[in-house]
């Protein structure tokens, strides 16, 4: 008999066996991959081209640091479990190329995204001042809950800086972001920058369930009134035609 006729033991054919195997491994695969995090969140970095998006993507996920690095092509993306609350979160953050050609790609990603984290140069005044431009094509193209940080990158750069401080928190106010300065360099504030968006969209979603629960009591309780309001009156006309 051929190898995909023979038996293992009299029973299963070795070659059922073989997929069956395969099988089994890749559920327990999957298995241990659903407990690896408990939500899963997609963030966005948007920002001119050379304002550090990629470095701050790298420090944060990676711990590495690159000033040589390319200027991203398209879009790209990493991944990075925190625990927050108890909580063990799988953030996907997009990095997209900052550059006016690939517009039309980036903006396709808008809407998938659950928080986005403008980010701008400090050493660039054109870059912050594009922040505006930025934050109208989310306005035009994102989610309407989406949640949004402002970050100005490139703390490090104290000597060449050409925007303020007092003018990015500003800026941050104007729209309702939190603000922060961050290095990917020294890795100043990176953590905390990204932690923080991830905990915006994990409020976002709770007052979302909250009121979807809400919602849901409010119908339940209406039901059952009206079930006890029928009852009542079905118990009164019973009583009215009774001839006894």
């Amino acid at each position: 008999m051929d190898s995909e006729g023979s038996t293992i033991n009299g029973g299963l054919p070795a070659l059922a066996h073989s997929y069956y195997a395969l099988f089994c491994t890749l559920v327990r695969v999957c298995s241990v991959m659903a407990k690896q995090y408990d939500l899963l969140f997609r963030l966005l970095l948007l920002g001119d081209s050379g304002v550090g998006k990629t470095c701050m993507l790298r420090r944060f996920t990676d711990s590495d640091f690159d000033p040589s690095h390319i200027s991203t092509i398209g879009i790209d993306f990493k991944m990075k479990t925190v625990e927050i609350d108890g909580l063990k979160v799988r953030v996907q953050i997009w990095d997209t190329a900052g550059q006016e050609r690939y517009k039309s790609i980036t903006k396709q990603y808008y809407k998938r995204a659950q928080g986005i984290i403008f980010v701008y140069d400090i050493t660039s005044k054109p870059s912050f001042q594009h922040i505006a431009k930025w934050a109208s094509d989310v306005d035009e193209y994102a989610l309407e809950k989406v949640q949004t940080i402002l970050v100005g990158n490139k703390s490090d750069e104290e000597t060449m800086r050409q925007v303020t401080k007092d003018q990015g928190s500003k800026l941050a106010q104007t729209y309702g972001m939190d603000f922060f300065e961050t290095s990917a360099c020294t890795s100043s504030n990176i953590s905390e920058s990204f932690i923080r968006l991830t905990e915006l969209v994990m409020q976002a979603q709770k007052r979302d369930v909250d009121k979807l629960l809400g919602s849901l009591d409010e119908y339940l309780d209406k039901a059952a009134l009206e079930e006890v309001s029928g009852s009542q009156n079905s118990s009164s006309h019973t009583q009215k035609t009774c001839t006894c």
